[in-house]
């Protein structure tokens, strides 16, 4: 089977999701509440597979494939912005270490910043 298939293959699937999914898709559109900027934050997992085989030599088609993805997007949490005042709203309390630290990184920012300012 020719290598040139299978990356055919693997590149009309991976072209196909990343058609389903973007940056605007993980952080999404900002909208403004009075004083308050609110930005969505959304999880998003996707699956592919691929599979391709050579026919046997009287079949004029030579070889078979397909491949297929899926996505699934949640929303996770909101970047509440107001002035200098930044907030991760978590929408589920049962966040991975990774999700903490990223909640944490206004607050670091900040005290970091305090640090150098001589506080």
């Amino acid at each position: 089977m020719s290598d040139s298939n299978i990356k055919g293959i693997i590149d009309s699937v991976m072209d196909k999701l990343r058609a389903m999914v973007n940056a605007d898709t993980i952080i999404g559109t900002p909208v403004v509440a009075g004083t308050t900027t609110i930005i969505p934050v959304s999880k998003v997992s996707y699956g592919l597979a691929t599979g391709a085989t050579e026919m046997p030599k009287q079949d004029k088609s030579g070889v078979i494939g397909g491949g297929g993805a899926g996505v699934s997007i949640a929303p996770i949490a909101f970047i509440a912005i107001n002035g200098d005042n930044v907030k991760l709203l978590p929408l589920y309390s049962d966040i991975t270490a990774v999700e903490r630290a990223i909640a944490m990184t206004p607050e670091m920012i900040e005290k970091i910043r305090d640090i150098f300012k001589g506080k």
